[in-house]
């Protein structure tokens, strides 16, 4: 199966095609995917070299002039390196754009800990306007990026990921979808994670909530889940821990609840290993998944 950045380029070039508002704006990284689409579209499709300030800044002048730009390169570059243009050249002037990443928290961890990004969502939540979308498969991140592609300006964060769970699900940028029931607790699984929350959560007496995007958070959909449920809320996300819980505290704010957020922790992993390897070492796998959701939510869940 394809990777969801390998899904990207050709979507996006085919969109080129068909749209003659968007425009590509490169730093680099990504740019033998466009090939063709630069060959046919050389005047919307820009690659400005290793330069990531460059990259956002052009982008938001091309926003400027009436395009509808996607910005793509490693979350790291793309979020964390550039956010103060980010923050100016996209929030202060009031410009949108569809910036697109890859690498995600630890997709490559040979590239150690500057090709890492498990605090890009948490770092965009400063800002106000922006829609973050964390696909699970490729065929949602297409569907995603279709979606944010013909948003009018609206800003978009799409964060791609190596990791992918077995099969996609229906999603429409907006909702939760529920995908187990049960009475003693809600777990919110993001993204990637799915698969491992699902096995994690095998024979517990859980609702399992599916997000893809996260923010604006869903706070409706998980206040009917809760309705049955209860008001014990586990969010699962593949980026920083926490990120989320202001969020579930928020959508249930006038109602007595518990919060557990889990995710890549904070102490940086100094040996490169596998995904597999850092995925453990962070406690997302189904084991140890399974060891902290039952921990929290007790024997009530059948844990």
């Amino acid at each position: 199966m394809d990777t969801m950045r390998d899904r990207f380029a050709p979507v996006v070039s085919r969109l080129l095609d068909e749209d003659p508002r968007l425009a590509v704006v490169l730093a680099e990284i990504g740019k033998d995917g466009f090939r063709e689409a630069i060959a046919r579209h050389p005047d919307r499709v820009i690659n400005v070299g290793i330069r990531e300030q460059l990259l956002v800044g052009a982008a938001a002048g091309m926003a400027l002039t009436g395009l509808r730009p996607v910005v793509h390169t490693f979350a790291s570059f793309l979020v964390e390196r550039p956010f103060e243009q980010v923050k100016l050249d996209f929030g202060h002037q009031g410009t949108g754009a569809v910036l697109v990443s890859a690498a995600a928290s630890y997709d490559w961890p040979a590239g150690g800990f500057t090709h890492m990004a498990p605090g890009d969502v948490a770092l965009l939540d400063t800002l106000d306007g922006w829609t973050v979308q964390v696909p699970g498969h490729p065929d949602e991140a297409e569907t995603l990026l279709r979606h944010a592609v013909a948003a009018g300006d609206d800003r978009v964060y799409i964060r791609l990921s190596v990791q992918s769970n077995r099969q996609a699900l229906p999603v429409d940028g907006e909702h939760f979808v529920t995908v187990r029931e049960g009475r003693a607790g809600v777990v919110i699984a993001v993204g990637p994670l799915l698969d491992a929350v699902l096995d994690a959560t095998e024979g517990m007496d859980v609702t399992v909530l599916y997000a893809t995007t996260v923010r604006p958070f869903d706070a409706a959909g998980l206040r009917r889940a809760a309705g049955t449920a209860g008001t014990d809320v586990v969010m699962v996300e593949p980026y920083l821990a926490g990120t989320s819980t202001a969020a579930v505290n928020n959508a249930l704010a006038d109602l007595p609840h518990r919060v557990l957020g889990l995710g890549v922790g904070r102490r940086e992993l100094r040996r490169y290993g596998t995904v597999e390897e850092h995925t453990a070492a962070h406690g997302l796998d189904a084991r140890s998944l399974r060891e902290r959701i039952g921990g929290f939510l007790g024997a009530r869940a059948g844990a």
